[in-house]
């Protein structure tokens, strides 16, 4: 599909998004994910969610007319962005355990 590494933002958006969540609530859900290691300004966020939404990699949902809060939801096209993002970051542990695992066997043997 994409053969771009994501933003860690953007990543933790997306996996955030599997549930519908508002603005906050994505902000608060990533900083939890991250274990408050990632912190997303509100310009960051919304920033953010314009370019997932016009990638299509998100969608906002109708909500209530007198709401001011809108939820946002991942697309099968997110979903698709996030699983390969998942797949290539497994293949960085992967390959860095290996050579790392490697370089440690040389030393001592």
């Amino acid at each position: 599909m994409s053969n771009i590494a994501l933003t860690e933002a953007v990543f933790y958006i997306l996996l955030s998004l599997v549930e519908p969540l508002h603005g906050y609530g994505i902000m608060q859900n990533v900083e939890k994910l991250s274990g408050g290691r990632v912190r997303l300004a509100a310009g960051t966020l919304y920033g953010a969610i314009n370019t997932l939404l016009e990638k299509c990699w998100i969608t906002a949902l109708t909500g209530e007319k007198d709401s001011r809060k809108k939820e946002y939801l991942i697309t099968e096209k997110g979903r698709e962005v996030l699983n390969e993002e998942i797949l290539r970051l497994q293949e960085l542990l992967d390959n860095g355990k290996k050579v790392l695992e490697g370089k440690t066997n040389e030393k001592n043997g």
